[in-house]
């Protein structure tokens, strides 16, 4: 059980970034150690045969110096100090075995290790490091402090095979250790520069998802690693935006609430109204009988549009119901219903519709859209405290219709633009809810058209309602 946990340990820490990036420092170095051990110990066995050619070559030049008066004995030990078999000068041209003992088997390789290159040190020392039987062999280099032409030696390479062993061994552990170390200091510096803040970042996550409407628990940015700062950064906008959405939404269906509930008694109190403007349309009075239709339509279009919000409750709105009617008599009763809040002379309303024009949609929708776009433009000249006017166009193409409405107003904030046709995020006025355009463009979207925004700026803002001949099939259920 116990060895189970250790394993799973073993494991869980395998799978993190600090013990992947552990394990492959290691692996790394220790690629790096076994790229410079055969180099390492190629040098080793030049160094350990040159070694054996100096002292023979001293050895030599003790028996030269007593002009061969040596026993027998002395060159034994001679020749075992120096670890050869025979020892070879040539001086003045002329080959002298100087000092020689008894071969114990043929000399099977010679080398030369006057001018070897670095690729043949390397492939000799491989061979010897692989060849486990003890060979006789021939060096021959040059002597030191050019006492001679060349020297020759014969040995063996079991003990040159053992001695380069042993150094690779005590190679391979140092690089083990050196590995170990440069990889636990890097496992360090990683903890501290990148895992702790990426726990940061994942404590935040958690914490901002426990609670995505308390905006105390946002990210603030402090990580010095410029890719760490830039996650953070954005981590930091995406919870400000869904808290924000969170918010809107909430408000929403708070907002949604209310309207039905009002939409409800409203309902009542206009039905009231609706039976006495229907008596009103009796009255001998001139004025009240050209004013009675006026309102009738105005109180059933109320009517219908609680009716509708206690039906849609979640803030959709039916789909429309098309009719064909003549456009200009349209924008003549917006214009007229508009004019009763407008001050003597302060906006001027110019049309060019064709009396003839008729148009395809759901009158009642197409009347909440023009009278939005129109009550924005007068209310911003309003702001303005000075004169301005409003002009409503439209046209025919063979695609459909157009409608433009445009104002001589101050323009559109530039905060708005980017979210001109969201609820609750375009108000275009101090008061306003910014509700208006977002029901305006949701009703055009209904008739399978769209709603554009052509200029806004000092001069003015202008609108363009753009309405298909024929809606399709799926454009309208996925408006509806």
């Amino acid at each position: 059980m116990g060895d189970r946990k250790v394993r799973n340990g073993r494991g869980m820490f395998l799978r993190t970034l600090s013990g992947r990036f552990l394990l492959l420092t290691m692996l790394f170095v220790m690629l790096a150690e076994v790229m410079i051990f055969l180099p390492s110990v190629a040098r080793f066995r030049q160094d350990y045969i040159l070694s054996r050619l100096e002292r023979a070559q001293i050895a030599s030049l003790a028996l030269l110096a007593t002009d061969g008066m040596i026993d027998a004995a002395l060159e034994k030990e001679l020749l075992a100090n120096a670890e050869v078999y025979n020892v070879v000068l040539r001086r003045d041209e002329v080959r002298q075995l100087v000092l020689s003992s008894p071969i114990p088997a043929p000399i099977e390789q010679s080398f030369d290790l006057r001018s070897p290159s670095p690729w043949e040190l390397v492939r000799d020392a491989v061979t010897t490091l692989l060849d486990p039987q003890n060979r006789i062999i021939r060096v021959m280099g040059d002597p030191v402090r050019q006492a001679g032409l060349l020297i020759e030696v014969t040995m063996e390479t079991a003990p040159l095979r053992m001695a380069m062993i042993d150094y690779g061994v005590r190679i391979l552990a140092l690089s083990a250790v050196i590995s170990i170390v440069t990889a636990f200091m890097l496992f360090l510096a990683v903890q501290r520069l990148l895992v702790r803040p990426i726990h940061r970042v994942v404590k935040h996550m958690s914490a901002y998802a426990e609670a995505p409407e308390d905006a105390r628990r946002f990210i603030e940015p402090k990580a010095g690693i410029v890719e760490l700062r830039d996650a953070e950064l954005a981590l930091q906008s995406m919870q400000q935006q869904l808290t924000g959405a969170l918010r809107q939404k909430e408000r929403l269906a708070q907002l949604g609430s209310a309207v039905a509930k009002i939409s409800h008694d409203l309902r009542n109190i206009l039905t009231t109204a609706q039976l006495m403007a229907d008596r009103m349309e009796g009255s001998a009075d001139p004025m009240v009988a050209r004013a009675s239709p006026k309102l009738v339509n105005s109180i059933s279009r109320a009517v219908s549009l609680c009716e509708s919000t206690l039906v849609f409750g979640r803030a959709e709105e039916p789909p429309p119901s098309m009719t064909r009617f003549m456009l200009a008599d349209l924008v003549r009763e917006t214009i007229e219903a508009e004019q009763l809040a407008t001050g003597a002379g302060q906006v001027e309303f110019v049309t060019d519709v064709a009396a003839n024009l008729p148009i395809r949609a759901d009158h009642d929708q197409l009347h909440r859209v023009l009278t939005n776009l129109v009550r924005n433009a007068r209310q911003a000249i309003s702001a303005t405290n000075r004169p301005g006017t409003i002009e409503i166009g439209a046209g025919e193409t063979p695609e459909g219709w157009w409608i433009r409405v445009g104002d001589t107003g101050p323009g559109l904030p530039k905060r708005t633009l980017d979210h001109l046709f969201e609820p609750f995020q375009a108000g275009t006025r101090k008061g306003g809810t910014g509700l208006g355009l977002a029901i305006a463009a949701e009703l055009v979207r209904g008739h399978g058209g769209r709603l554009e925004l052509i200029r806004t700026g000092e001069d003015g803002t202008e609108f363009m309602i753009r309405l298909p001949r024929e809606m399709k099939i799926g454009e309208a259920q996925g408006a509806a």
